[in-house]
């Protein structure tokens, strides 16, 4: 578990705002992730957690290679994947899967369970056609489904067994690492236990690298090993996910903590939340030096002097000036 599998070296992605109709010239530019450093480490599952807009999507994708990457570099065993070729990019696949988030909209409505979870393993001939039901049929069990409905249509399924039909698909490759963005958020509590603990013993039992992205920091501490914490397109905490939980360091990584619900009433009532004022600034326009100050309680001038680096404080990496003092 100690050897990486997956590391991001300072990857920024950017998207250009263009204003104009015929002559456009570009205004802006959008920093969804800006300058992201990770590492997973094979069989371990990583926690993404942040608000909505902070750039979990954008950096799941850039590390598909489904958006290019503006700047640095994204290695998936030894392989460097912004410098690779259609050709190489389409080989690493095979150790690199996705799930998305809304099962509805990820699989094809006009084909059936066998053609969606077959298809990678003709596109890559992992199998012959003759092979592929049995193929099918062990990956639907593996997932939780009975084979006898591999030949019917996504219509004709709940939400979480379409999950589980995307789960199967990624897995349908064999790969290393896959990559859940989300998989739980469309899914009532009682489905998102079973497809957690799916996810969960899959990872076990197959010794996969998991990046589990998510808002809610409960669901993350029920699956993950670490989590990293994001804002505005950085990480700005990094730790072992009950550390985070349990002793968190940075004030947005506090404020999201204690909006996480308890099942006592009495305690739930009682407790004290923490509520940032104002909005998440605009990626477009990020304010000087640590982006959370705006909104950050414990914001001192010091804080717009520069952009803090994400350091190591107390078994975390904390990018905060203050860590140390809050």
């Amino acid at each position: 578990m100690n050897e990486p599998i997956l590391e991001l070296r300072d990857v920024k992605t950017h998207f250009p705002v263009h204003e104009g109709f015929l002559f456009k010239r570009q205004t802006a530019t959008v920093r969804a992730v800006d300058g992201v450093n990770l590492t997973v480490r094979k069989g371990e599952v990583l926690g993404l957690v942040g608000e909505s807009g902070c750039g979990k999507s954008t950096l799941a994708r850039t590390i598909m290679q489904l958006v290019p990457t503006t700047a640095g570099t994204v290695v998936l065993e030894g392989r460097n994947l912004t410098a690779g070729t259609t050709a190489e990019i389409k080989a690493v696949r095979r150790d690199m899967q996705m799930v998305f988030q809304d099962p509805y909209a990820s699989l094809n409505p006009r084909m059936t369970v066998f053609a969606t979870i077959a298809e990678p393993l003709l596109v890559h001939g992992v199998c012959r056609p003759a092979e592929a039901t049995a193929r099918v049929a062990e990956l639907m069990q593996t997932v939780g489904l009975a084979p006898r409905f591999m030949q019917k249509y996504p219509h004709e399924f709940s939400g979480g067994q379409r999950q589980r039909i995307a789960i199967a698909r990624a897995l349908a490759l064999q790969p290393k690492i896959i990559i859940a963005d989300e998989p739980v958020s469309a899914l009532d509590v009682s489905i998102q236990a079973q497809i957690l603990n799916l996810l969960s013993e899959l990872c076990r039992r197959m010794h996969l690298a998991l990046i589990f992205i998510a808002h809610d920091l409960s669901v993350v501490k029920h699956i993950s090993d670490r989590v990293a914490v994001m804002y505005l397109g950085k990480i700005v905490e990094l730790g072992p996910a009950v550390d985070i939980i349990e002793r968190p360091y940075h004030p947005y990584t506090r404020a999201l903590i204690s909006a996480i619900p308890t099942p006592d009433p009495d305690a739930e009532r009682n407790r004290q939340r923490i509520v940032l004022p104002g909005d998440p600034p605009s990626p477009i326009n990020p304010p000087p030096g640590c982006a959370f100050h705006p909104r950050c309680p414990h914001a001192r001038d010091r804080c717009k002097a520069g952009v803090p680096p994400l350091l190591p404080h107390r078994g975390h990496e904390v990018a905060c000036v203050r860590a140390g003092e809050i």
